[in-house]
């Protein structure tokens, strides 16, 4: 998966973009942290429990020039994306999924894209 301007999860409409504000301060105090490659990756549990093993991760990375990003949501173990809004049975984790994003955006990390 590339790097983008805008970004989404599979299976919802919903576009997200890098606040033109947003600097390496603001997403390490948002949890990021830095790769060995410069990029900086959030992992965040979906479940109603984070002490959780199973279930699904929220993923973002944002390139190190914090001008591009990708996301998905995978599996526990992280290797397989999945489409957490095909089925109604993950009502809660599709509502967490929203919650966090709305998150980063009153901090100041993300822009909601309008098509």
């Amino acid at each position: 998966m590339a790097f983008l301007e805008t970004a989404t999860v599979e299976g919802t409409d919903v576009l997200y973009k890098l606040n033109p504000a947003a600097k390496k301060y603001t997403l390490r105090d948002n949890g990021f942290t830095e790769t060995k490659s410069g990029n900086f990756q959030l992992i965040r549990p979906l479940d109603a429990t984070p002490q959780s093993k199973e279930g699904f991760k929220l993923k973002i990375t944002v390139s190190k020039d914090i001008k591009t990003l990708k996301m998905s949501i995978t599996t526990a173990n992280g290797l397989k994306s999945v489409n957490l809004f095909k089925d109604e049975k993950h009502k809660m984790n599709q509502d967490k999924f929203f919650f966090l994003m709305d998150g980063m955006i009153d901090r100041g990390l993300f822009e909601k894209v309008v098509k």
